[in-house]
């Protein structure tokens, strides 16, 4: 048993609830359930832009707060915003970078999207699979709020022209694909913007390391080398296991707490004692045996 001060729990998507492209399993679904009505805030942080948030969600916690795009946009109340936006100066750099080493891409404007890849690329099936934007020309999107590369002739060399540029680069080796966004957009960025304080955090790639290490809690799903330093605790990537560590939490709010929609925006704790918890990269949990 724990105790923490945070009533926020910020969720990664891909490979912390959802292990298929599509679907977040029922159980960790109703984990979330029983957190959010035990009085956390829930919120979801993905690389994917809301708009491919929404169909692996599937209408479940349609008030919680969606930070999409790895932080450039946010959906609030339903309404989504993008908060952060390629200058046209940065954009025209990235795409000579792009030119140069003949990269293809995924750009994701507000809503709409300008793919450039190959069909049948693992990144295209996670694409609009709720059919409620249009593929376009990038010249048609009004903004460019997240740039994927998901081949190029040197991908090493385009992510550090990126970084060059000044841009967030997550240049991810297992998947071979480089995600840019602007400036120094990150989840953990974007959730301060929110105007939260304390949280526990759920992630489990190189683009949750800024999340996880600002995190009360900070959980880990899988083994991500990168967030060796700052997980606080490590659960195996199954549904089981990830719904357990998720079910944990509801035990933590004191049962007299009133429950608060997932769309309200906490102020920042102060004046209150941090708990202690269990070192960085501790493993405390795997999945549960079964009979």
């Amino acid at each position: 048993m724990f105790s923490l001060r945070a009533r926020t729990v910020v969720f990664d998507i891909d490979g912390t609830l959802c292990f298929d492209g599509r679907l977040i399993d029922a159980r960790i679904l109703a984990a979330i359930g029983t957190c959010e009505r035990a009085g956390h805030r829930v919120v979801f942080a993905s690389a994917r832009p809301v708009r491919d948030m929404l169909p692996v969600l599937d209408g479940a916690f349609p008030s919680a707060t969606l930070i999409g795009g790895n932080g450039s946009l946010v959906s609030v109340g339903g309404e989504v915003r993008a908060r952060a936006a390629f200058a046209p100066a940065e954009l025209a750099a990235l795409m000579e970078a792009v030119g140069r080493y003949r990269a293809a891409y995924l750009a994701d404007g507000p809503w709409d999207y300008a793919y450039t890849g190959p069909v049948d690329h693992p990144i295209r099936g996670r694409v609009d699979q709720g059919n409620l934007a249009r593929g376009v020309d990038l010249a048609e999107l009004p903004e460019v709020v997240k740039f994927l590369v998901v081949g190029a002739s040197d991908m090493a060399e385009l992510a550090e022209a990126g970084r060059r540029l000044g841009l967030t680069v997550n240049h991810h080796l297992d998947e071979a694909i480089i995600d840019f966004a602007p400036g120094s957009t990150t989840k953990w960025e974007a959730l301060t913007s929110l105007g939260t304080g304390a949280y526990v955090a759920f992630g489990n790639d190189i683009n949750d390391l800024d999340l996880l290490r600002n995190a009360e809690r900070a959980v880990r799903v899988g083994a991500h080398p990168s967030l060796d330093g700052v997980a606080h605790v490590t659960v195996a990537a199954d549904p089981e296991a990830v719904a357990a560590e998720i079910a944990l939490l509801a035990e933590t709010v004191p049962p007299a707490e009133a429950v608060l929609p997932s769309d309200t925006v906490l102020p920042a704790d102060t004046g209150m004692p941090a708990n202690a918890l269990p070192p960085a990269g501790t493993v405390l949990r795997t999945p549960p045996a079964r009979a």
